[in-house]
């Protein structure tokens, strides 16, 4: 069974609208390029890892379409020859054609259209930006791993990639992690199981 993978650029709070440049989100998020100050080369290695095993890509419509108007132009980087040259799933209602190369439409309920498509032979399949899936599919428990990598700063808005749901409840075990000199964290997790939990209150006193 082929695994779903999250990777995420989020906030201290949570938020991962628009990490990359204002041109990305017209909806009046003015925090557009947040990540950009940030960023160095110091975690090129634990990210590069994401992009070095075999995947094919899992997309919303919305950062589809912004991927499919950037990544075509932009082939000369790795990662652009990548995302042009993999096999693209997006899940979507819109009949608009997908225009850009090797894309197929996922189309109908996003839990049941992710679970058939976990069910077929193929590499893993790679989520990028596409908050709205996470609300789906972390519920339905579709997702296996998250790479997250939180950024030393707090946005008090915008779109977060966690829905508040109690089915999204469950354990998670790090497998590795990294951090930048200026703060910045890599870490990447595998779902595990139920939520665990105890108690620090001390027993009542003996009665002897």
């Amino acid at each position: 069974m082929r695994k779903v993978v999250g990777s995420l650029f989020q906030s201290l709070d949570g938020v991962i609208q628009a990490p990359g440049g204002p041109e990305e989100d017209q909806t009046g998020f003015t925090h557009g390029g947040w990540v950009y100050p940030w960023f160095d080369d110091s975690l090129d290695e634990p990210m590069g890892q994401i992009f070095a095993r075999d995947y094919e890509l899992l997309l919303g419509r919305r950062t589809y379409d912004i991927f499919a108007a950037y990544w075509p132009h932009n082939a000369d980087q790795p990662i652009g020859e990548q995302f042009n040259r993999v096999r693209k799933h997006v899940v979507t209602s819109s009949q608009v054609p997908l225009a850009w190369n090797n894309s197929v439409r996922l189309a109908g309920d996003p839990v049941e259209a992710v679970a058939n498509l976990k069910e077929t032979e193929g590499p893993d399949l790679l989520i990028q930006g596409s908050s709205m899936l996470y609300h789906a599919l972390l519920p339905a428990g579709l997702i296996d791993e998250i790479a997250l990598i939180t950024f030393p700063v707090m946005l008090g808005r915008g779109k977060r990639w966690y829905a508040d749901d109690p089915a999204t409840a469950r354990s998670w075990s790090l497998v590795e992690q990294a951090s930048s000199p200026n703060g910045v964290h890599f870490a990447r997790f595998a779902r595990t199981g139920e939520v665990l939990t105890g108690s620090f209150a001390t027993k009542p006193p003996s009665q002897d």
